[in-house]
């Protein structure tokens, strides 16, 4: 019979199993949706010019969400709204998120009319290479401006999902994606003529839907916000001091992605097309396994942080790091060895040809080899984030943003989208094994004996899987080139064979015991 502190230990990994796997399951819909939406947008727009426009435009206010909202706001808002919510209750809480609230839509309003008069000159920045051909930047120009308020509703989209996260209910905030991904199937399946104007609206649309959704949520997890006049309180200043060093954080991350566009804008015509393929399959278990642990665990680590409870507090970030690697591992090793057979079936259909998926398999395998660090970029960020500490992971990442950098230039030149995946793969091993340097040096974070025994097993399942999928990838050679009904059954045995494999080995190698995985799934 379990002691009282087994017992306390079971429910903890089980309250974190469980809130992965509610984050991860609908990541994993939207995700879902979003391979369809990806065919279809292969299918329909190709990899030519409307595509590359298309793409440079979505990335814009793609970026500004990641650089004002999900990243620096919502790693300074997550652990002082927690806090709050902890030490003095829910009133308090409400009111720090709606001053929040207020002071963000300010800016935001400020943001989107600069914004959208100096769209041509932001283009310069990140596509400077579409200066060439004066249509594709006035098409690129027009579908940004449509898509710009697009980054107003998902950055309060964001502090509404850290008000539900906080409070650990992550199914609402977890299925927003799922709207973006049907706003613009609707628009790829029912326009006709299909635009690029058509799904720039989708885009703004869906943000809408998006705001109005977690709205809803809020009020229904007994925190409805209301909007009061904007204040600059002192719980507000002290969040925009936190979030000071994460938007220069975030900044340095896309400056990243900034820089691969821009080297991709000069090459030939649809190579900003293909690394968006390539990178939206390495999206899936990067976000289904990294945002899903990363988001499962800041919210509980701040808590034995906050209490002072360091082994709780080792003993979270281990099982989460164990978990993502255990996802990501054989998913960064499937897509690099399938990546071929993948993006035939998947994408190479209407506009997207062989020729296209030739291109793109390369860089989707480059990018794959980096699944894993940023798979742990974002499992171990929250381990400062829960201790206030916002400056270490900025500078880690500025440091990889100089290496990225350098090797994009370098690369770029020679081995076009190839080189532009491999160095931001490359720039993500700089960064993760950064972070876990330092958390070992400032005693946050140790490896424990279970970890120290199941990493090297699951690394060595994940490799053995892949010389599997290797094997079997000749074997059905014939099928994956043949009709599309051949190459989807083909591809699916792929694909199961693949899972099987390394769930035999991972039982073989010890790394579970599948008596002991059977009663936590059946839990």
């Amino acid at each position: 019979m379990a002691s009282g502190g087994e017992l306390l230990y079971i429910l903890r990994r089980m309250a974190l199993l469980r809130s992965v796997a509610t984050v991860g399951g609908y990541t994993m819909i939207s995700r879902v949706l979003g391979f369809l939406r990806e065919m279809l947008t292969a299918a329909f727009l190709g990899a030519g010019p409307l595509a590359d426009a298309f793409f440079v435009a979505l990335r814009l206010p793609n970026m500004f969400r990641s650089l004002f909202a999900e990243g620096a706001f919502s790693a300074a808002f997550v652990p002082l709204f927690a806090g709050r919510l902890a030490q003095e209750g829910r009133p308090a809480a409400r009111r720090f998120a709606e001053d929040a609230l207020a002071v963000l839509l300010v800016a935001l309003l400020l943001f989107l009319i600069a914004g959208e008069i100096l769209t041509p000159w932001i283009l310069d920045l990140l596509a400077p290479g579409f200066r060439a051909d004066p249509e594709k930047f006035a098409r690129a120009v027009d579908l940004t401006r449509i898509m710009f308020p697009y980054l107003l509703f998902i950055s309060l989209t964001a502090l509404e999902g850290g008000v539900l996260n906080s409070l650990e209910r992550f199914a609402a905030a977890a299925a927003t994606p799922v709207l973006l991904n049907i706003f613009l199937i609707a628009a790829l399946v029912g326009v006709r003529p299909l635009t690029g104007a058509a799904l720039a609206w989708a885009v703004t649309a869906a943000g809408f839907a998006q705001f109005l959704w977690l709205m809803f949520s809020c009020a229904r997890a007994g925190i409805p916000l209301s909007l009061p006049r904007p204040r600059l309180t002192p719980e507000v200043r002290h969040l925009l001091r936190l979030m000071l060093p994460g938007a220069f954080g975030a900044g340095v991350v896309q400056i990243n992605l900034l820089v691969s566009t821009a080297m991709a804008s000069f090459l030939p015509s649809g190579t900003v097309a293909y690394l968006n393929y390539a990178d939206r399959l390495n999206q899936l278990p990067l976000a289904v396994v990294g945002f899903a642990v990363g988001t499962a665990i800041l919210p509980p680590l701040s808590r034995h942080v906050r209490s002072g409870d360091v082994a709780r507090a080792i003993d979270t970030q281990n099982r989460g790091v164990e978990l993502a690697l255990l996802l990501a591992l054989p998913a960064a090793i499937g897509l690099a060895a399938a990546a071929h057979p993948i993006l035939s079936v998947l994408f190479q259909h209407g506009k997207f040809t062989a020729i296209d998926t030739a291109a793109t398999a390369p860089a989707l395998a480059a990018y794959a080899l980096g699944l894993p660090a940023f798979v742990l970029v974002k499992v171990l960020v929250p381990g400062f984030l829960a201790r206030q500490d916002t400056k270490t992971p900025v500078q880690v990442a500025a440091v990889a943003m100089l290496v990225n950098v350098t090797l994009t230039v370098a690369l770029g030149v020679t081995l076009a989208q190839l080189g532009v995946a491999l160095a931001l793969t490359l720039a993500g091993w700089v960064n993760a094994l950064m972070l876990l340097v330092l958390l070992y040096r400032h005693g946050h974070f140790a490896f424990d004996p279970r970890a120290k025994r199941a990493l090297p097993r699951i690394l060595l399942a994940a490799l053995g899987m892949g010389g599997l999928v290797l094997a079997l990838e000749y074997v059905l050679r014939a099928p994956l080139t043949g009709t599309f009904v051949a190459q989807v059954a083909a591809l699916a045995l792929l694909v199961a064979a693949g899972l099987a494999g390394f769930a035999a080995l991972v039982l073989l190698l010890g790394v579970a015991d599948w008596r002991d995985l059977m009663r936590r799934f059946g839990r």
